[in-house]
């Protein structure tokens, strides 16, 4: 019963390690893309709700991503595999609240837009978002699941040049 336990624990760090794969460089590349470029994207936000299509399908999307992730990877044991399960929930929720309430979130992203202080605090949330992309990654594309009872986590260098 333990072997059944080991592997569906390397199981989880397999599926947790491939969601990574995925969300870390999005996540990366459009954060640190929105924190260079915020200013700038306002003309991209009013025009996307001016266009409540547009608004509908992308909270469509969203929810129905952010369900992909918290239907397929069910693992909360440790600090990537939490990382992934909440940007799941958020990305979902953030859908759902697209589709729900569209004019909360456009008061919401004007009212930011329109302070200098609170435009900078986005700034600085997407620059610290960015960073925690290039984490998932890193740990997606260049560490193993620990052994089952193996307390180190981190990669040698042996692993890391088998793994290519």
């Amino acid at each position: 019963m333990s072997t059944t336990t080991s592997s569906a624990s390397v199981e989880a760090q397999l599926r947790t390690r491939a969601f990574a794969r995925v969300i870390g460089p999005y996540i990366a590349t459009f954060t640190i893309l929105y924190a260079i470029r915020l200013p700038d994207l306002i003309w991209l936000i009013n025009d996307l709700f001016s266009q409540p299509v547009l608004v509908f399908m992308l909270g469509a999307l969203m929810l129905g991503a952010g369900l992909v992730i918290i239907g397929g990877h069910r693992s909360w044991r440790g600090p990537l595999a939490i990382t992934i399960s909440v940007f799941g929930w958020f990305v979902a929720l953030r859908g759902f609240l697209l589709i729900a309430s569209p004019t909360a979130v456009e008061e919401t992203v004007d009212a930011t837009m329109l302070s200098p202080t609170a435009t900078l605090l986005a700034r600085a949330f997407f620059a610290v978002l960015g960073a925690i992309g290039l984490l998932l990654t890193y740990a997606g594309w260049f560490t193993k699941p620990s052994a089952p009872g193996a307390t180190a986590a981190e990669p040698t260098a042996t692993d890391l040049a088998t793994d290519r």
